[in-house]
């Protein structure tokens, strides 16, 4: 079994066409055109209200997806989709905690931020394309694929409650910062220009060429997004398990991520309990997929007890991802306030 079945089944609904995936792609192509000749390509600095209207408008946009969802195809399916937005979103609110580390581990000048962010998000809906479609290929032949994504979510939600709020001081300070082994390799393989030069991500001088410090931050985010990649497509095949819709809430869950940045670029140290609230969706999600694995394919007895616990539904699942990101942020605030008081 190829691709292509996992491209169009979905189990009780109708088949998802190829053109549903064109359509997809033109939104996407088009926002992101948008965005860069909009936005990106003269640089600046965006102000708080640019990037309160933009993150407004993207969300619109992504919110608005899943009734086209849900007139073109039925409400469960939407809500899929909005609990993998949803989902997808809240974590790459993590992913920002990251990107500051690295931009202020480079000294990436403000200006030329936005740039970084924006090729980061391409490179990032390209990796995360090509774990959908192993992703959707690998459960459409071996069941049992969802108990190594449940543990691992557990894993993962361990390791996120743990960290805390640490990733707060590393964020403000750019300390936290350690080049990992493929940007290092990059910086001795090819030679690197001393500062930047301007956004140029090649520069050209006595006739060497030379990559700039800020193609290193490029590739440092690129290979950051990888390893996000690795927990949040589990996460939302936690949701649902068509490969559209994974790829619909993730592509529109980044959409937004630059003006997000520049949103909440300086408010991050107030989600005192992210990581956990992050720990708490990611830790209900692997138990979600393990019971569902467990129904689907039970092995060492667990099919005696598999049966007897019911796999929560797709609302209570978004209900539960709502609640504790309200509570997340509820709390957040008000240990904020209550920490600069004393």
């Amino acid at each position: 079994m190829g691709l292509a079945p996992a491209l169009n089944a979905v189990p009780g609904h109708e088949v998802i066409h190829w053109w549903n995936w064109v359509l997809l792609a033109i939104i996407i192509l088009g926002l992101l055109i948008i965005d860069f000749r909009g936005h990106v390509r003269k640089a600046h600095e965006p102000s708080i209200k640019e990037a309160a209207i933009w993150s407004g408008i993207y969300m619109t946009i992504a919110a608005a997806f899943g009734l086209v969802v849900w007139l073109q195809w039925d409400l469960n399916l939407a809500v899929q989709y909005w609990a993998g937005w949803i989902t997808e979103w809240s974590l790459s609110l993590d992913n920002l905690f990251v990107f500051i580390i690295i931009l202020n581990g480079f000294n990436v000048p403000r200006l030329y931020q936005q740039k970084v962010i924006m090729l980061g998000i391409v490179i990032s809906m390209v990796l995360r394309l090509g774990f959908i479609l192993i992703g959707a290929a690998l459960i459409s032949k071996f069941a049992w694929i969802f108990y190594l994504f449940g543990l691992f979510l557990i894993y993962t939600a361990i390791s996120q409650a743990r960290e805390g709020v640490t990733k707060e001081d590393e964020a403000e300070s750019g300390q936290g910062y350690q080049e990992n082994r493929f940007t290092s390799l990059v910086r001795r393989v090819l030679p690197v220009s001393e500062g930047f030069r301007e956004a140029k991500l090649l520069y050209r001088h006595r006739g060497k060429t030379y990559v700039t410090p800020m193609f290193l931050v490029i590739v440092a985010i690129g290979s950051a997004d990888l390893m996000f990649a690795f927990d949040s497509i589990p996460a939302i095949f936690g949701l649902t398990s068509h490969p559209f819709i994974v790829f619909a809430a993730t592509a529109f869950s980044l959409m937004g991520l630059r003006q997000l940045f520049f949103l909440v670029d300086g408010l991050l140290e107030r989600l005192a309990f992210l990581h956990y609230g992050l720990a708490l969706i990611l830790g209900f999600i692997g138990v979600k997929l393990i019971i569902h694995a467990a129904h689907e394919a039970p092995f060492w007895g667990i099919d005696k007890w598999a049966h007897s616990i019911p796999e929560p539904s797709i609302g209570f699942s978004m209900g539960y991802i709502v609640i504790v990101l309200l509570v997340t942020a509820l709390a957040s605030i008000w240990y904020s306030k209550r920490k600069s008081r004393i």
